[in-house]
């Protein structure tokens, strides 16, 4: 089901038919080191990932992490979406993309579009973010959004600590 349209993306919903571009994105080194290694090494353990993760929360929730696809061709580049983790408040903004398809202004056409959605059509009045204190690109873009660090959190089961940013909307 398309979700959102762009000038260049279509965002929809995952299905397990995606479950070979899901394997490649979450097994990219950029993923693992910023995201985490979720352990999905095989088709099936994707597949299983996108019934459990994305799925669900469609069906739970009414929004999760869209597939992000080029209008043009149709080729998937990437998830942008939202979260609703355990430990905070509001919906998380979240974006991954290939590595071909980084320095592009993908990311930031997809969330902007996304959060717009968020708002408009989700009734959400705020949206949170997060993101390692290593990663800069991805610290820029949220600022880019018109988001506004908040300060460090912990991250759920770690030692970890996660920027936390946040805006109105």
């Amino acid at each position: 089901m398309i979700v959102l349209e762009t000038d260049r993306l279509i965002l929809r919903h995952q299905t397990v038919e995606d479950a070979a571009f899901i394997l490649e994105l979450m097994n990219d080194p950029s993923w693992i080191r910023y995201i985490g290694d979720k352990g999905l090494r095989t088709l099936d353990d994707a597949r299983s990932f996108i019934i459990k993760g994305p799925l669900d929360s469609y069906a739970r929730l009414g929004f999760g992490f869209y597939l992000t696809e080029l209008k043009d061709g149709g080729t998937p580049i990437g998830i942008c979406g939202f979260a609703k983790r355990d430990y905070l408040e509001d919906a998380d903004v979240g974006y991954a993309f290939l590595p071909e398809f980084r320095g592009k202004g993908y990311a930031f056409e997809a969330a902007s579009a996304t959060m717009a959605y968020a708002q408009s059509e989700l009734g959400l009045k705020r949206i949170v973010a997060i993101t390692t204190k290593d990663n800069d690109s991805s610290a820029k873009l949220l600022e880019k959004l018109g988001m506004h660090f908040e300060g460090m959190i912990p991250k759920a089961g770690t030692d970890e600590e996660l920027r936390l940013y946040a805006i109105n909307v």
